[in-house]
């Protein structure tokens, strides 16, 4: 088994290298009757794309996406779906001196150790660019969403680039479009500016934390023990390129807090309960809880760096490693929009789940789901 593949009901299996001639994906369970039109999965891919700031890989890829199947005249058939991204811009000679060798930071070690084979182009599968394949997947998944629970919005934004943070004082939702930081932040956004032009003349990069929240999630998503929402969540957050940590709500804050400063008190409202806080980030037991999604990730330094670095070559000796090629001084920037696709994709899947089990059953202090 290769695990290209991850949902439940709704699946998707992305494909492709990023020095192949395409990538894409394959979307199963998509119900029909949803509108899907190219233009509009077409929005999410640009703004994932390569080369639109200089805080960014140069790399040129239109990132264009084809519908091969399972649309017809505007609308899912129910039948899987075949998206595909053409690739346009390989610069594969780049990449002709490490074929022998095992860069730093890198997974050429862990698939060679695997596999005994590995496309060694820009990272084959393992690279980054394989997330439009999901970005494409999450436009089919929000479509859907739209038509099913059409309350639930997504937004992503960077709260930190290295040692620097946001201040939450000073958080505008409207500023993520304005800035190539997806940042709310409009003073922080200036300050990586800068911050981010002196990491890249020093040939080096740098790290960065994503929060994604979805707002108008209904009670109700999610199962207990094996089935949790946030289980899934976390699992989609961490299987992005480049992440190495998760959280949910506090997370790893929530170590420090007592038991009466972390549980988030519960008042009857006029349209149902209402919480004093939101520190379980939307999900209790597994379960939504109605309010917002709040789930956070992060995302390790770009390992392609022109400064040196030792490693070995694949006969074991010794070697000095300059990665050469197009490359992003922050990934995290790109991770936005791949972190907004996975959580629509996960809540999609969930949302069918909860109506493939309990259909409109809900009890009295929840919302209907669908």
């Amino acid at each position: 088994m290769s695990f290209n593949s991850f949902g439940h009901l709704f699946r998707v299996t992305t494909w492709g290298e990023s020095h192949g001639p395409a990538l894409g994906a394959t979307v199963d369970g998509c119900p029909p009757g949803v509108p899907i039109e190219a233009e509009a999965l077409q929005h999410w891919l640009d703004r994932r794309k390569p080369g639109q700031s200089k805080h960014t890989t140069q790399r040129r890829e239109p990132d264009q996406v084809e519908i091969l199947s399972g649309v017809f005249e505007g609308q899912s058939t129910g039948t899987s779906i075949q998206l595909m991204i053409r690739n346009t811009d390989q610069r594969s000679k780049d990449y002709g001196e490490i074929s022998e060798t095992f860069r730093p930071g890198h997974a050429d070690i862990t698939y060679w150790q695997k596999y005994g084979i590995r496309d060694y182009r820009g990272g084959g599968r393992s690279s980054a660019r394989e997330t439009a394949a999901r970005v494409a997947a999450g436009g089919v998944a929000r479509a859907a969403l739209k038509a099913l629970a059409p309350g639930i919005e997504i937004q992503g934004y960077m709260t930190r680039i290295g040692a620097k943070v946001i201040d939450r004082a000073r958080f505008d939702a409207a500023e993520v479009e304005r800035n190539p930081f997806w940042c709310p932040d409009p003073v922080a956004a200036e300050e990586w500016d800068s911050y981010l032009s002196q990491i890249r003349k020093a040939q080096n990069s740098v790290g960065a934390v994503v929060e994604v929240v979805a707002r108008g999630v209904p009670a109700g998503l999610g199962a207990p023990v094996y089935g949790k929402l946030d289980t899934d969540l976390a699992a989609a957050m961490m299987s992005i390129n480049a992440v190495k940590g998760v959280e949910i709500g506090e997370g790893m804050a929530a170590a420090e807090l007592t038991g009466t400063d972390n549980a988030d008190e519960i008042f009857m409202g006029p349209e149902g309960p209402e919480y004093s806080s939101n520190h379980s980030g939307g999900i209790l037991g597994g379960i939504s809880t109605g309010q917002e999604i709040v789930v956070r990730f992060a995302v390790k330094p770009t390992s392609s760096i022109l400064t040196p670095r030792q490693s070995i070559r694949k006969d074991g000796s010794a070697i000095e490693v300059v990665t050469k090629g197009r490359h992003d001084p922050c990934v995290g920037i790109r991770a936005v929009p791949v972190g907004e696709a996975m959580m629509a994709c996960v809540l999609l899947d969930h949302i069918l789940l909860h109506r493939g089990q309990v259909g409109g059953a809900v009890g009295e202090t929840r919302g209907k789901i669908g």
